[in-house]
């Protein structure tokens, strides 16, 4: 049998980590010793600290779970009763929650915790029963009158529909409506037919299904997959659209489920089964002939969020497996539909750029080589089956599902486009007469020129056949295609200004093409599209950067194409944007490796004399008066699915760039730039989240917090700079941070407690020891705002921490800035803490001499927070007043306590301990002072 004394420093461990604030860890901890003890009053006290735990980690279940068993050993165990009673109410239980709290009263009476907390339920449940028997009559009238075939006046019928979806925001109301057999009812509003009558029931089951898993299945039993599938492919776009919403709640409340892991095995096997089912109905909605061209978007845009993982840590793709297996083909179909021709699907401008989107995550979610070779195989097969034997009409097809694979996962799109004959058709189509067939070519070769495997096959091929096609043809909707095939090749050598592929001044007339078409509004924003996919290109050369930013027409035709419906335009204007701010990834040689580079007669990268500071300072300044900011936080806004990571992180570049100077980044969030950068540092890719985050932070350093992030928004500005001082991160995103964090910390109790909540004060701890004296200088700056919070001032007192002794030691540093933080620090302490003054003389033997210096300091500030210390100290014990006044810190304070005039403030302090020594009866009243 295990002895408790074996568990007991597992157990002191647990506690010192929850009273630190790590309380996963201290979990871990309570978990280890239970594993290990067998004496039952030993593991009630575990058990009842791991529910402890629980509540600060929100899974109130498990705390429920863990205080019902230290319950179970001792029913008189207030603690547990307290803890079960807090876990009961989190989970809505509040008839059982009352009842541990009358135990605890009883047991208890005199403690005003349990009281308060007893008469505070007490209000909410009644607050509840009033909201319920209200909500009774509501639903019931609701449908009445929706339901009612003789009411006639739609006004009335609009108004119950909008107060049906009200009431299934809120949990009462939600359950009720369930109850009531509104899923039924709903079911019934759904099949008139009638678009107002269908949005109501379908924002109304959102309400019911948002979170709630059990709800979700039975409305999904009810409702079936067909049904909701053939919603979303109706023709009316806000029904699809809203039957898209419902969906998407629908899956995540389904997945939530599967996470959970105190769900049964038997659960997981349904609810994987209804994911399936709902996703099979989306792929067959995909080449479903009846099925509208946005409910096919919506669709693909579903598909994209539910089914791939969200991050590498969840372990499990089985589901994007199973849609490879099942529906890569359909995502092909609408991959390869090519506009106009005979039999085509209907599919809108986005279409394309969806299904690339979505096959490029599967493609991203594999995890070995044989799944990726599947994959390859399942492409390869496809583009065969139109490739062969359909004649021209099949031939177009495979083209065309080349280019959405080489717009998506272009392995797959490389393997496919190698494939026998498969080259020379693309060539040979580009020479059609037909400008559909040119068009679906020429796309294909531009697609096919960014693929570094193809790139040496198509410059000897292609770019004669390119120049053919720009000079010649009539149409411009395919010279400017050509254009952009030839911008790629020319871009060759990125921003490298020595290796350029063609003429001199030939870069300077393709990008003022581009300029001119862009700017031509007769034309359609699809074929506009592509002269914003040249510039991309282009702007790697200065030249072009300088006469973009010049041409304020051009600037403002761009951003208007932001706003169009064609969204794949997103990414062409945001690389364009990168490249003029230069905001891409700069490394600076090596000057040894270029001498060796010149010494061997290799090629030495070369940069623009127009991509030097000054230059890119007044580009950026040029973007932010033709509105960038605006534009950018229009695509940030976009939930299309071209706004993919990597084009978020193009944009995060890019604002990082726009907020550099500090005078621009008022303009920047009076533009919404403030609140865009939020969901970036939040999604994405990680390059991309620090970048946004660092953008934040610096607009948090130099602006009023309150001013530039209003209301809520400024909490969520907490967790991406928390990102900034992990040690991965720079140095100057590690004092960015720091910095921000400062600001933040200086001006409320609730965003200490957020910033505490993200686990920020370990790492703010730890730069305070790093060398670089700044990055040392804002953690302790950080450290001291902090330290307004009870729960960081408790670490202070916490034994065998050096934490006081690093606060005191740092009073006495050269640097007066860090002096003036950690001095000011010791103030606050020392005057909320008697224990802390206790403990000053005995963490360093400098101690005396640091406060003797702070006193003397020639700075009034740092004389006044040593004056306000000493007094502190003098106050909290005799024997520390004793020793300070056996110093010299006696003759100091006597010397500034007679400085009324110049110094009040350092006087009266003086003053106070003077007279505290004089009551101790350590020193005699001076005679000359009142």
């Amino acid at each position: 049998m295990t002895s408790s004394t074996s568990t007991g420093p597992l157990r002191e461990q647990g506690n010192a980590l929850f009273q630190a604030g790590d309380h996963a860890a201290a979990l871990a901890a309570y978990t280890e010793a239970l594993s290990l003890c067998e004496a039952e009053p030993e593991r009630a006290v575990l058990h009842r600290n791991r529910a402890a735990c629980y509540l600060k980690l929100e899974d109130y279940a498990k705390a429920e779970a863990d205080a019902s068993k230290a319950i179970e050993a001792d029913g008189r165990d207030v603690k547990a009763l307290f803890r079960r009673s807090q876990a009961l109410q989190k989970l809505g239980r509040l008839d059982q929650a009352v009842t541990d709290l009358q135990r605890c009263v009883s047991l208890e009476p005199k403690n005003k915790a349990f009281q308060e907390a007893l008469r505070s339920l007490g209000s909410s449940m009644h607050e509840r029963v009033s909201t319920m028997s209200c909500t009774d009559s509501k639903v019931e009238q609701m449908f009445q009158i929706l339901l009612d075939p003789d009411e006639k006046d739609a006004d009335k019928k609009q108004k119950a529909a909008q107060n049906l979806i009200v009431l299934a925001r809120e949990e009462a109301g939600a359950e009720k409506i369930f109850q009531s057999d509104g899923v039924r009812l709903l079911t019934r509003l759904l099949d008139t037919a009638k678009a107002d009558l269908m949005l109501a029931a379908l924002r109304t089951l959102v309400g019911l299904c948002a979170g709630h898993r059990s709800r979700t299945a039975a409305v999904l039993a009810e409702l079936e997959a067909p049904r909701l599938s053939a919603v979303l492919g109706v023709e009316h776009e806000q029904v699809s659209l809203a039957a898209c919403n419902l969906l998407h709640v629908m899956f995540d409340s389904l997945k939530e489920g599967l996470q959970k892991d105190f769900r049964g095995k038997e659960d997981a096997v349904v609810l994987t089964a209804d994911l399936k089912v709902l996703i099979k109905h989306l792929l067959e909605l995909l080449v479903l002939e009846g099925a509208s061209a946005h409910g096919r978007d919506n669709a693909l845009n579903l598909l994209i969020k539910v089914v791939p993982r969200k991050s590498s840590k969840e372990t499990n793709n089985s589901l994007s497996l199973w849609v490879i297996d099942q529906g890569l083909k359909k995502v092909l179909e609408v991959g390869s539909t090519v506009c106009g021709a005979p039999g085509s699907l209907p599919v809108t401008e986005n279409s394309r750029m969806s299904a690339s989107v979505l096959l490029s995550k599967l493609y991203d979610d594999l995890k070995c080589d044989a799944e990726r070779e599947n994959f390859h195989r399942l492409c390869k097969d496809y583009v065969r089956s139109w490739f062969e034997g359909h004649e021209l009409a099949g031939k177009l097809r495979a083209v065309q599902a080349v280019s959405c694979l080489l717009q998506g996962p272009s392995d797959a799109g490389n393997g496919v486009l190698e494939l026998e004959g498969m080259m020379d058709s693309v060539l040979s189509l580009c020479a059609s007469v037909c400008e559909a067939h040119q068009l679906v070519a020429v796309e294909a070769l531009i697609h096919a020129a960014d693929k570094a495997k193809r790139a040496s096959f198509i410059t000897a091929n292609g770019v004669s056949l390119l120049k053919e096609i720009y000079k010649h043809s009539e149409r411009d909707s395919i010279r400017i295609r050509a254009l952009v095939g030839l911008c790629k090749l020319g871009s060759a050598g990125g921003t490298d200004f020595s290796m350029k592929q063609f003429a001199e001044g030939s870069t300077m007339k393709l990008a003022k093409q581009c300029r001119k078409w862009l700017c031509n509004e007769a034309m359609d924003a699809g074929t506009r599209r592509w002269a914003v996919e040249g510039l991309a290109y282009l702007t790697f050369d200065a030249d072009v950067k300088e006469e973009f930013v010049e041409d304020k027409a051009a600037m403002q035709a761009m951003f208007h194409l932001v706003r169009s419906e064609d969204r794949s335009v997103l990414y062409a204007v945001a690389s364009t944007l990168v490249n003029c701010t230069n905001s891409y990834d700069h490394e600076e040689p090596d000057p040894q490796m270029l001498e060796l580079a010149k010494y061997a007669k290799q090629h030495v990268p070369e940069q623009h004399p127009k991509d030097k500071p000054d230059f890119v300072k007044r580009r950026v300044r040029k973007l932010l008066t033709a509105g960038v900011v605006s534009a950018l936080a229009c695509i940030v806004k976009s939930e299309n699915p071209a706004l993919t990571d990597s084009c978020r992180e193009l944009i995060s570049r890019v604002f990082l760039a726009l907020v550099e100077e500090a005078e621009d980044r008022g303009g920047v969030v009076a533009q919404g730039g403030g609140k865009a950068l939020i969901p970036l540092s939040l999604e994405g890719t990680e390059v991309g989240q620090t970048k946004a985050a660092q953008a934040l932070a610096k607009i948090t350093i130099t602006s009023n917090p309150e001013l530039a992030f209003p209301g809520e928004r400024i909490y969520e500005v907490v967790r991406p700079l928390v990102s900034l001082l992990h040690l991965q991160r720079t140095g100057l995103e590690n004092f960015e941070g720091l910095m921000a964090l400062t600001n933040l910390a200086g001006i409320s109790e609730r965003l200490r407690q957020k910033i505490l909540k993200e686990k920020a004060v370990p790492m703010i701890e730890g730069y305070m020891f790093e060398e670089h004296e700044l990055i040392r200088l804002a953690a302790t700056e950080c450290m001291c705002n902090m330290a307004m919070s009870k729960e960081v001032q408790e670490l202070f007192l916490a034994e065998g921490s050096d934490r006081l002794k690093l606060m005191v030691l740092y009073s006495g540093e050269e640097d007066e800035k860090l002096r003036r933080a950690a001095s000011g620090t010791l103030a606050m302490l020392t005057a909320l803490h008697p224990a802390i003054c206790k403990r000053i003389p005995q963490v360093t033997v400098h101690w005396l001499e640091i406060l003797q210096a702070l006193l003397l300091s020639p700075s009034v500030e740092l004389q006044h927070r040593g004056a306000v210390v000493v007094m502190n100290m003098v106050a909290a014990e005799r024997e520390v007043a004793e020793q300070l006044m056996a110093s010299e810190t006696l003759e100091i304070l006597s010397v500034l306590a007679k400085d009324d005039q110049d110094k009040p403030r350092v006087a009266q302090a003086a003053k106070a301990s003077l007279a505290q020594a004089v009551a101790y009866g350590l020193i005699q009243p001076n005679p000359g002072q009142a």
